[in-house]
């Protein structure tokens, strides 16, 4: 509904303009107005002033003049009641040794509790939940305008081996900015955890862009408007300063342990337990894409008995490119490459998109002489993402835009890994999708699954299986009814040919039946910009609302999008925008060539698509 209610989205420069001129030569005229260099649209950012809000009512009046109110229609009133229906598979995951977490919203939990259920109960039809916490009987927030808490998530108190995973840092959100509050949660007691009490809980009631996590059970490394006047916050608006806070003393007392620049993006200090190792990082985020990271070993003895800024161990910067991203598994590091690589001394060259490992002591000392690429990209194969579990890394890759999961098994005596099963697996069918993930927060905890099936057509399904056989054999322990009539649909993946001659894929979702005569109504969706993939997935509302209407509904996974890996990304940056244009107007070209549509029945949705593709494409003299 929201990408949508966008497309109709025009703002006139200043609220004088009469409604009649908002979308035409008021805009010019208002702006020739305005201060020069000034933003003619600034009167847009106060979002809750009277007069925003008068232009908004505007706008909506002379949209349900045109098109009538969807609110007195069927298909409204059927689609709202697919969103408002609990018929939806809660996401459960296991804290410490048998309770299986949950954040659920509905219509009695507007804003949400945390609850808890056991597996055993879970499984049931029925599940029996425990509330862990109701933000909707929360006192409301006391700054700003807001009048409710939103969800931003809770971070876990890992000790490792033996822990007791008995505390969280639980964020809220006073009305759902990106600012949050922090406050320290006990799971045991199922309470908060007062910082004026015993306990000395750690508290953060001031709302801002905050990086918090634990380093140890009396320690947090934390990143925040230190003092409120922004000085420690990079010009993008994050921490630009971590410090290390002690259980106990005021926040004004916390230590500084790591800087980055006012130009950064934002700057953090992360440590960790990882399968009987302990690893610390730094990290500049200098752009979107690039970053520095800094690093130690420790153990679990000087995390627990050393605060950050007294640990003498110090940070030695990790020798990778600034457009590579690194993590661990156990003693072994994990690089996810944006570009190629020349491995130094090793004579290989590591190709963009791949994963390579290598001991994380190895790496440090600049030695890549046993580097491995667990994953290299070929023109149609690109990793979409990875998960762990105990012993197991386990591989999404994307197969013209169709999943295969791989999965890599760690030993921690040679120090190598060993790919599970053959390549016979296959990818999923067209129009399908599945993903993976531990069952536990601790993913080093075993080589349980959660497994998730969804489609175009498919409605959601999770099942409990195994690393250990490849998720060979599964239990089926929830699944979605069916929210549409999918009897006599089909989905088909095809290609076009874009202008430079590359192969863009897109999925197309219709009736078996169809007759190709050109007139069937046909919404073309695309995204292209992030390295964000659209990846099939089960959407009840386009079903009921278009789909079983006779309507058709086009996929294209054009270029800027993550689909092949960080070149289909890099492909439409920049001075080359346009390649994503033309894979759009290729896309289609194939659809009216091929008799699916005209253009005058095809129709594009999306967000920042309508935007940066429709536009371009109205002004680039093609015929669509």
């Amino acid at each position: 509904m929201n990408r949508l209610r966008r497309i109709m989205r025009i703002a006139p420069p200043n609220p004088d303009v009469p409604s009649s001129s908002a979308s035409g030569g008021g805009t010019a005229a208002c702006a020739a107005s305005s201060p020069p260099g000034a933003d003619p649209h600034l009167w847009l950012e106060d979002v809750l002033g009277p007069e925003p809000l008068k232009w908004v009512e505007a706008c909506n009046a002379r949209c349900l003049s045109s098109v009538g109110d969807p609110k007195s229609t069927e298909t409204y009133a059927r689609i709202k009641a697919i969103l408002d229906s609990k018929d939806k598979i809660p996401p459960a995951y296991r804290i410490g040794s048998d309770r299986y977490y949950n954040f659920w919203q509905d219509a009695e939990h507007v804003q949400g509790i945390w609850r808890r259920t056991t597996l055993e109960s879970y499984k049931a039809e029925a599940p029996e939940w425990t509330t862990v916490l109701d933000l909707d009987a929360l006192p409301p927030p006391t700054t700003g305008t807001a009048k409710t808490w939103v969800w931003h998530g809770s971070t876990l108190l890992d000790e490792g081996p033996g822990g007791k995973w008995d505390r969280a840092l639980v964020r809220l959100s006073p009305g759902g900015s990106d600012a949050d509050t922090c406050r320290e949660f006990d799971l045991s007691t199922e309470s908060f955890v007062d910082p004026d009490g015993p306990g000395r809980g750690f508290a953060l009631p001031e709302p801002a862009k905050t990086r918090v996590a634990y380093r140890s059970r009396d320690e947090v490394l934390v990143g925040t408007d230190f003092g409120g006047d922004g000085s420690t916050l990079t010009d993008s608006g994050y921490p630009r300063v971590v410090k290390s806070w002690k259980r106990g003393t005021p926040i004004e007392e916390a230590a500084t342990v790591f800087e980055g620049e006012r130009t950064d993006i934002a700057a953090n200090q992360y440590a960790y337990h990882d399968r009987g190792f302990v690893h610390e990082f730094q990290l500049r985020s200098i752009t979107f894409y690039t970053g520095k990271y800094f690093y130690r070993s420790l153990t679990a003895e000087g995390i627990n008995g050393t605060t950050a800024d007294a640990e003498a161990t110090p940070f030695e910067e990790v020798p990778i490119p600034e457009d590579a991203e690194v993590g661990t598994f156990a003693d072994m590091a994990m690089i996810t490459l944006r570009t190629d690589f020349e491995a130094p001394g090793a004579g290989v060259t590591f190709k963009a998109g791949a994963l390579v490992t290598l001991p994380m002591s190895e790496l440090m000392a600049n030695d890549w002489s046993r580097a491995f690429a667990m994953f290299e990209p070929t023109p149609s194969r690109s990793l979409s993402s990875t998960s762990e579990c105990k012993d197991y890394t386990i591989l999404k890759i994307l197969e013209d835009v169709r999943t295969v999961l791989e999965f890599w098994r760690y030993d921690a005596e040679s120090k190598s890994w060993t790919k599970q099963g053959g390549d016979d697996r296959g990818a999923v069918p067209a129009g399908e999708d599945v993903a993976v993930g531990s069952h536990c927060r601790d993913s080093s905890a075993d080589n349980l699954l959660w497994l998730w099936r969804d489609g175009y057509l498919v409605p959601d399904a999770l099942e409990m299986a195994s690393a250990e056989d490849g998720c060979a054999t599964t239990e089926r322990v929830k699944s979605k009814p069916a929210m549409f009539d999918a009897d006599g649909l089909t989905v088909e993946q095809k290609f076009a040919k874009s202008k430079d001659g590359t192969r863009i894929p897109y999925f197309v979702m219709r009736r078996a039946d169809l007759t190709m005569d050109g007139d069937n109504p046909v919404l073309l969706d695309a995204y292209g910009g992030f390295e964000i993939s659209m990846l099939p997935g089960y959407s009840a509302g386009v079903g009921a609302g278009w789909l079983e209407r006779g309507g058709c509904k086009v996929v294209a996974n054009i270029r800027g999008g993550g689909e092949y890996g960080p070149a289909w990304h890099q492909a439409a940056l920049k001075e080359k925008r346009y390649k994503c244009f033309e894979d759009m107007e290729a896309v289609a070209q194939a659809l009216i060539d091929s008799k699916l549509t005209s253009r005058e029945r095809l129709a594009c949705i999306g967000e920042k698509f309508v935007r940066s593709h429709v536009s371009p494409n109205c002004c680039s003299g093609s015929d669509l």
